[in-house]
């Protein structure tokens, strides 16, 4: 009977498996302590060890055209089941946008014209909080009327952070629940971890993955109910 070679060679590609005497008929497989199994080859399957495979969450229409990472679901997960909670409540926010306030008029106001072009209610400081009121007044009626925060985290988020301005009373508001959902711009979350390590153990989306477009798509899904 022909051996597997796996334990020589390895089976971590489909021609690995091809190659190997015992397992070129379509069966490759190693394991501990000498040991052997099978198991079917499928170049289209999606099985556990794939890290980077990606599909659909529960909330995700059926007629989608954006698929997520395991990782991604994972994190937004929390977030969508506060958003059915809060689904019945009147008068709310879809989105609370939280961002630096260098980024007001670029990045920030381009994912909230996306957002809004696809449906989503934004809170947004640039355009509700009106000339003589008090800011930190207006944010805290936001935070309470708002389903999900979002926090734009770019450099110039990470520079504010720093002095613990009014962004950082936002988050430590939306910290509090699970009603924060990350999005990395032009930084990292390893950047963010070492400015902010409670916000950066919070995952969630980031552009270097996808384009801003794609972001604004999954947040009106996740925020669709």
């Amino acid at each position: 009977m022909a051996m597997c070679t796996a334990p020589v060679r390895g089976h971590r590609t489909a021609s690995g498996a091809a190659n190997c005497p015992a397992c070129s008929g379509g069966y490759y497989g190693y394991r501990n302590r000498g040991s052997y199994y099978s198991r079917s080859y499928d170049k289209s399957s999606n099985y556990s060890g794939n890290k980077s495979s990606k599909s659909r969450p529960r909330w995700s229409p059926a007629n989608s055209s954006v698929v997520y990472t395991p990782a991604e679901i994972r994190s937004l997960r929390p977030a969508r089941e506060s958003i059915e909670k809060r689904a019945t409540l009147p008068d709310r926010r879809d989105v609370f946008l939280c961002h630096a306030w260098d980024d007001r008029k670029g990045t920030a106001k381009e994912l909230h014209d996306l957002l809004e072009s696809k449906g989503v209610s934004v809170w947004f400081s640039e355009k509700d909080v009106a000339l003589g009121t008090s800011l930190l007044r207006e944010i805290d009626k936001g935070l309470v009327k708002s389903r999900v925060g979002i926090v734009l985290v770019t450099p110039a988020l990470l520079s504010r952070l720093k002095g613990e301005g009014i962004a950082d009373k936002e988050l430590s508001a939306l910290l509090a629940r699970d009603l924060l959902v990350p999005i990395v711009h032009e930084t990292s979350y390893e950047d963010l971890r070492e400015i902010s390590p409670l916000l950066g153990s919070r995952s969630g989306l980031s552009t270097e993955e996808d384009s801003t477009e794609t972001v604004a798509i999954k947040l009106a899904e996740l925020v669709s109910i």
